[in-house]
């Protein structure tokens, strides 16, 4: 009853043939009888291959759709079962078996790794969108109790000049809720015998109260920030993002990922995620990943001019990879015909003569066009065609997950279609 090109009998002969050996040894022998994780991983993949992305929807279709049926071998895991499953058990092991699919494909000359096209897309998390956290905000209430310290230190002065005389002078620009406390201690202490204004020991009442556990929990919010400019408290791995996601193109600011992908001939090659809104600081962690799984580099990397920094020039150079790479000022200078010069820094003016003539080869020039037409098609299937527009999960390594068993999936089902 299943035809026999039919996108399930080929992710089924593809996991069969897969080298699973890391993910079964997070298997703990003994107990009850489980789910073989190829039967597993199966389901997954056909789900996101038709657009199933909720562990209830896939438990129904295993009661339900015939081809789930047939690739189960009528096994019917639950829910929890298959949540489980993606969440904790592929967690660290689906980036491997992602990277021997696309092995695969090279070995049967469906794709090169040798030039490989680098674009990234923002992705919605699922995180509530009003929950957020914001490094400038931290930033300006730490100044505003550190000026408010030092003016409540400036008046004990006026009135207690001589008790304050022989204190080791503070730093009022580095302040934490330890020195803080022991501020506001010294000063109820100086000022407790004196005429002080009523305001004034509402507002060291106030401080003591709350100025201490306020810097503690801007403290704990700075390490999760981690140098990004905001953090939803949902999805603390989430980065606050404008997302061109209505027709007017206007741009809302939601909690979302970085998606970075490497394509050849419509094919993904590599995946990342990361908390950063723009590409130009992505290219270095996302060809490092793609180093660590393959154990090389490409030859040619094809990119538009988001990627196009003096760091990113400087690090492909090293690598001795070719970087078709536009810059900023490049659709300028090729309508002028010169390259835009840098007194404040030659280097770059440098790089940018380089990077304008590779880009005006006979090759560059067909890379140029041949990049809107590998890597964008592959974005607009994914969120469009597939409709995946925002994460089930949460917490980057589960993303990473969804995205993984979303990137199987795309390629399977193009294969399927190739072969």
């Amino acid at each position: 009853m299943i035809e026999e090109k039919h996108p399930v009998r080929v992710i089924s002969a593809i996991i069969d043939g897969l080298d699973i050996s890391n993910l079964i040894k997070t298997y703990k022998p003994g107990g009850t009888s489980s789910y073989h994780p190829k039967l597993l991983l199966k389901v997954l993949v056909y789900g996101y291959l038709c657009n199933i992305y909720s562990s209830r929807k896939m438990e129904q279709a295993l009661k339900e759709n015939i081809h789930f049926m047939w690739l189960s071998g009528m096994s019917r895991p639950d829910h929890n079962t298959i949540n489980r499953f993606r969440s904790e058990r592929l967690k660290g092991e689906l980036k491997s078996i992602f990277t021997q699919i696309v092995l695969l494909l090279e070995k049967e000359g469906l794709v090169s790794l040798e030039t490989t096209f680098v674009d990234g897309t923002k992705i919605e998390a699922n995180a509530n969108r009003y929950t957020f956290v914001w490094g400038r905000a931290i930033k300006k209430n730490k100044e505003r109790i550190a000026t408010q310290l030092e003016e409540l230190w400036s008046y004990a002065e006026s009135i207690a000049k001589e008790e304050l005389q022989d204190t080791e002078p503070i730093d009022f620009k580095k302040v934490d809720a330890q020195k803080v406390s022991q501020t506001i201690e010294q000063l109820n202490e100086v000022l407790k015998d004196k005429k002080a204004s009523s305001k004034v020991r509402q507002k060291l009442n106030y401080a003591k109260k709350n100025w201490p556990s306020n810097l503690e929990k801007y403290q704990k919010q700075e390490a999760i920030l981690d140098q990004r400019n905001s953090y939803s408290k949902t999805d603390t791995d989430a980065s606050f993002m404008r997302m061109k996601d209505d027709h007017m193109r206007n741009g809302q600011l939601k909690a979302a990922y970085n998606l970075q992908v490497s394509t050849n001939n419509r094919y993904i090659l590599h995946y990342s995620t990361h908390p950063n809104p723009t590409d130009t600081k992505t290219l270095k962690p996302h060809l490092q990943d793609f180093e660590q799984c393959y154990g090389r580099t490409p030859k040619e990397i094809v990119a538009d001019a988001g990627y196009g920094s003096e760091e990113n020039y400087n690090l492909l150079q090293s690598k001795k990879i070719k970087p078709y790479i536009k810059y900023n000022y490049f659709r300028k200078d090729q309508k002028s015909g010169k390259v835009t010069t840098s007194n404040s820094n030659p280097k770059l003016a440098k790089i940018r003569e380089k990077a304008f003539k590779l880009l005006n080869t006979k090759k560059g020039i067909k890379l140029r066009k041949q990049r809107c037409h590998d890597v964008e098609p592959v974005f607009a299937e994914l969120k469009h065609n597939k409709n995946f527009k925002r994460f089930m999960l949460r917490g980057k390594n589960k993303v990473e997950i969804e995205i993984g068993l979303l990137a199987i999936a795309y390629n399977l089902k193009k294969m399927a279609k190739t072969t």
